[in-house]
């Protein structure tokens, strides 16, 4: 079994060298990229214009994903090519929550939460999102995950084709307000 599985791995990472990129496990020294990676998908889903990150929350997305890297139940991988080096990252966690039903024994259910995923725009349509995605999906496996949670804007078309494709289905609404909005709206149906 041990063997088939390295065979496959070894497989996987030839197609990929072929196709001109590999996916890797991240290391410290791409994490300041990976952080760029972040802000560059942040900016996608707002739709806003390019602009620079606050020095205090660069240092909060570093820490973030640095204390991803030595936690057994994180994975941050990158796609990375000789030429351009890090094109794409990848990240999943394992979440873990207690049924809320009387049961004459504790479960535990494993989700595999994707909570980052990206891939520059001059590299998509080489396989580098499906790459990146059976590397998390392999560790989320290997954890004893279920199921495979992520979310994306909802005016992101790209995003919702491409995860509808790989099985994805909507299973809830996360909407979102302003405080003040809210506020103002309790405010005006006092009466």
């Amino acid at each position: 079994m041990l063997l088939a599985k390295v065979e496959l791995e070894l497989q996987v990472a030839v197609n990929q060298a072929k196709r001109g990129f590999v996916i890797r496990e991240a290391r410290e020294e791409d994490l300041p990229e990976m952080v760029g990676f972040l802000a560059k998908l942040a900016l996608h889903v707002s739709g806003a214009p390019p602009h620079d990150l606050k020095e205090s929350e660069y240092k909060r997305l570093l820490r973030t994903l640095h204390s991803a890297l030595d936690d057994p139940n994180r994975r941050l991988v990158v796609a990375e090519t000789k030429s351009a080096g890090l094109v794409g990252m990848g990240y999943v966690y394992i979440w873990r929550s207690q049924g809320i039903w009387e049961q004459s024994e504790a479960a535990e259910f494993k989700s595999g939460v994707i909570d980052d995923i990206w891939v520059e725009p001059d590299f998509r349509g080489l396989g580098i999102l499906k790459a990146l995605l059976r590397d998390l999906v392999t560790f989320a496996e290997e954890h004893h995950a279920s199921e495979l949670i992520l979310e994306y804007s909802a005016s992101n078309k790209e995003a919702k084709a491409a995860w509808t494709k790989l099985g994805f289905k909507p299973t809830g609404v996360r909407a979102a307000a302003f405080t003040s909005v809210v506020k103002q709206a309790l405010a005006e149906s006092q009466g």
